[in-house]
């Protein structure tokens, strides 16, 4: 695969589960994560969005500043996969 422009961010993380009833995904950290950072999810042939991070919880509780190494519940807009890479823009 072809590398894309700068837009495409530092890659934070990578999606390790998806809840697809209450669409929250399950992101193993590598970097800081803070509530309002802008965060982009690429991953498959056509899943490549952006949203910001409205609200992320650890073990069923909510937090506004996640840790490299730690893995967080994370609310998305569109279904997304195990696998699925997620960058900070």
């Amino acid at each position: 695969m072809a590398k894309k422009s700068s837009q495409e961010g530092k890659l934070i993380g990578e999606i390790t589960h998806y809840f697809g009833k209450i669409k929250v995904a399950v992101v193993k950290l590598k970097g800081v994560l803070k509530e309002g950072d802008k965060i982009r999810i690429v991953g498959g042939e056509d899943t490549d969005f952006e949203q910001t991070v409205k609200s992320m919880e650890v073990d069923h509780k909510k937090i506004k500043t996640a840790k490299a190494k730690s893995s967080v519940g994370l609310k998305v807009k569109e279904k997304v996969r195990e696998g699925y890479k997620v960058y900070k823009v």
